[in-house]
């Protein structure tokens, strides 16, 4: 995040929406946010090989992608699943963590990560519509309007609901497991219930406030589902 700061830096100073920001409000110096970048990038690779051998190979590469969604906006407009799959990567990073392998059936979650923060990301896009225009940043927003931007970030999210079953499926996973994935499947309607083309007042809500429900609810249903095997 504090990366993304300062590569859009100038940006954020341009959009009103993101002035107030501490590097364009002045509240922080670009040194102090890139050696503080700098200074994480090292601790996290330290970490990592503190894990296992493999954790440590693979680190550079998880850096990588984190840092290069940065500038993705900058010329495709696909930069949402990029940041999804910058967090996607997270599930299978822990999975190598903890066994020091990587089991294929865990990319299931990377993938559902990655749509669902690509859905939720087209939703927080659309508030910058008029901007990234005049300002040539690409979004699908941008591109195809907000009105059908909204249909895209529901087919991300049914995407990731197709996921969410596959995974419940391809790990054996009981009643609970499946009641969290149509929990979800009804906060995720609720989300978008939120959003209209013509009425993005409750943003907010629908991006910060529903999509940390969504992820706390659907652990506690897997780990119920977990203990209770």
């Amino acid at each position: 995040m504090a990366f993304n700061r300062v590569a859009d830096a100038a940006i954020d100073a341009a959009n009103p929406r993101t002035r107030t920001r501490a590097l364009p409000a002045g509240r922080l110096t670009p040194s102090f946010v890139t050696t503080f970048v700098v200074v994480s990038c090292g601790i996290f690779i330290l970490a990592a090989s503190q894990l296992n051998r493999l954790a440590l190979i693979l680190s550079p590469l998880a850096l990588a992608v984190l840092l290069l969604y940065s500038y993705t906006k900058r010329f495709t407009r696909w930069s949402h699943l990029v940041l999804g799959f910058a967090l996607g990567i997270a599930p299978a990073a822990a999975w190598i963590a903890i066994r020091g392998s990587l089991d294929v059936r865990i990319l299931l979650l990377t993938a559902a990560v990655t749509f669902w923060v690509g859905g939720f990301d087209v939703l927080y896009a659309c508030q910058d519509y008029e901007f990234d225009r005049q300002s040539n940043l690409h979004s699908i927003p941008r591109y195809i309007g907000i009105g059908a931007s909204l249909n895209v970030a529901r087919t991300f999210h049914l995407i990731m609901l197709l996921l969410l079953i596959t995974l419940v499926m391809s790990f054996g996973l009981g009643k609970f497991a499946i009641a969290g994935v149509a929990v979800v499947a009804a906060l995720l309607a609720y989300e978008h219930s939120l959003v209209h083309a013509n009425d993005l007042s409750k943003l907010n809500a629908a991006f910060f406030t529903m999509n940390g429900v969504i992820s706390v609810v659907f652990f506690g249903f897997v780990a119920a589902d977990l203990l209770l095997h």
